[in-house]
């Protein structure tokens, strides 16, 4: 070997080998055929928000953009009080025993959850048999075992069960689970020590059915014991564009996930945290945004209905969960070469193949205009 030939390093190993597919990167040839349609794209396939800002939020980032010196990772005095205020409003929290915290976005602690949580190769993390597919890479990440089901009692008696995922309203299906359901899983799973993580980003969207939190005392009795509820302002008040989330439950566990957070640099920039405050003690434009959505949503599902599409659940959230009876990805093809680009159900779990997930997300032009293609 030439002198001048760098010795051979240590063996890397590629984490993103025991990772599934990038779900979107296989979208691609969807989106390609879809983009070709004479009139262009519409895109209803990712839930990213596509209306503005409101003022008042960016009014508040602006003024607190002069920000020289490092933020706290457990967000100011005035960020945790109002969270606290949003959480006892939105969620019927009490103040009394309740941990807050900031996230750089709900996405970051959904994958990074079950490692700050001490989650190991052996210990089981329960997810909702159709669900967002980043609880599933979260458990990855730190070498659990995962279990897709909707019932706890299909389990078992395992003692190994660490982290149950809940999601109300539902990503991608719409469903609400009601606060009797969320009781008994809050029940089993204290029984078991294991922690409950309640997503609930979608919680302002309930059209057919009113989403419970939680936190509700209906649910936890009063008590945060083991529970985390994980928020967003992304679709509320269209700041995914901010990495603008957090979330409220056990004191203990969040103190937990504060100390390792500091050490991992999990901090939220400042001016954002300014500009959540002014979102979260405002409900104007929440309710704006709301009927911005049900237009779009009342439209689409019209469409979706005459064009021979059934819709399950979807009683709340920014999606339609809809199925032609068929696999999913002949219903993708089907609808991108109307122009149309959706979501295929298999996403989101094996029991999601036969359906398809449309997104409110797009301009009333752009609603419109699958409305139209839909109707030939």
């Amino acid at each position: 070997m030439p002198a001048d030939t760098p010795a051979a390093g240590p063996p890397v190993t590629a984490v993103s080998a025991g990772l599934p597919d990038f779900p979107w990167d296989l979208l691609e040839p969807a989106k390609r055929l879809a983009a070709g349609h004479p009139d262009g794209i519409v895109d209803l396939s990712i839930g990213t928000p596509v209306d503005p800002v409101p003022a008042l939020i960016r009014a508040a980032l602006d003024a607190a953009s002069d920000a020289p010196g490092y933020p706290l990772t457990a967000g100011t005095p005035a960020l945790r009080a109002a969270i606290t205020r949003w959480l006892g409003r939105s969620c019927g929290a009490a103040a009394d025993g309740l941990g807050v915290l900031p996230l750089i976005g709900s996405k970051e602690l959904v994958a990074w959850l079950p490692t700050l949580l001490g989650v190991r190769a052996g210990d089981v993390v329960v997810l909702p048999q159709v669900g967002y597919p980043t609880y599933e890479v979260g458990a990855r990440l730190a070498g659990a075992t995962v279990v897709r089901t909707d019932s706890l009692t299909a389990i078992g008696p395992t003692p190994r069960v660490r982290l149950v995922w809940v999601n109300s309203p539902s990503n991608p299906t719409g469903r609400v689970l009601p606060a009797a359901h969320l009781r008994k899983v809050v029940d089993w799973a204290r029984e078991r020590g294991a922690v409950v993580a309640s997503d609930e980003c979608y919680l302002s969207l309930g059209w057919e059915d009113e989403p419970v939190s939680i936190l509700d005392p209906r649910v936890c009795d009063g008590s945060y014991d083991g529970l985390l509820a994980v928020h967003s302002l992304s679709k509320r008040s269209n700041l995914a564009g901010y990495r603008a989330g957090f979330l409220g439950g056990d004191p203990a566990l969040v103190a937990e996930l504060l100390a390792v957070r500091k050490h991992a640099g999990m901090i939220m920039p400042a001016p954002v945290q300014a500009a959540m405050i002014a979102a979260l003690d405002d409900e104007t434009h929440v309710q704006e945004q709301r009927g911005r959505y049900a237009a779009r949503r009342e439209l689409l599902r019209a469409a979706l209905t005459g064009a021979g599409f059934e819709l399950s659940h979807s009683e709340a959230g920014l999606y339609l969960w809809a199925t032609r009876g068929e696999e999913c990805w002949a219903t993708v093809t089907w609808l991108a070469e109307r122009g149309i680009l959706a979501a295929p159900g298999a996403f989101y779990g094996p029991a999601g193949e036969r359906h398809v997930r449309v997104a409110l997300t797009a301009t009333d032009e752009r609603v419109a205009t699958a409305v139209e293609r839909l109707a030939r």
